[in-house]
């Protein structure tokens, strides 16, 4: 079995059913053989989005977290202090700290992210789209 890290916004047009979502990634989210991971920092990123307003969830934070990520099949990934250190490794290439974590945590377990964002190859992390 393949493990994959979901970036927020991939994760978000899977579950929304997003044309932005290119059909590589779509494919890769619906096979049963690949693992996918979402870090409990997109959850946090999610949360954040939509109490500034800048994410409409069409629900609350609770029913959202119950029907797209507790009823699907992921595996949440918390944010250990290996990944924090190796954040803080990290040049500022990329200045959102959500995707840079998400990037410590990917090479940190040596796995791909599936995500549209190109300025993350920087970092030597296999990007899927």
């Amino acid at each position: 079995m393949r493990q994959v890290l979901l970036d927020t916004h991939a994760f978000l047009w899977f579950v929304f059913d997003d044309p932005r979502l290119s059909s590589r990634a779509a494919s890769l989210i619906n096979r049963s053989d690949v693992e996918k991971t979402l870090s409990i920092a997109s959850v946090w990123e999610i949360v954040i989005k939509e109490q500034l307003g800048k994410l409409q969830l069409g629900m609350s934070i609770g029913k959202f977290v119950r029907d797209f990520i507790d009823g699907r099949e992921l595996t949440l990934l918390d944010i250990e202090l290996s990944h924090l250190l190796e954040y803080s490794s990290l040049p500022l290439a990329h200045r959102d700290p959500f995707d840079r974590l998400l990037v410590a945590q990917a090479r940190s377990l040596g796995i791909p992210i599936v995500t549209a964002d190109n300025k993350l190859s920087s970092y030597g992390v296999k990007l899927l789209w």
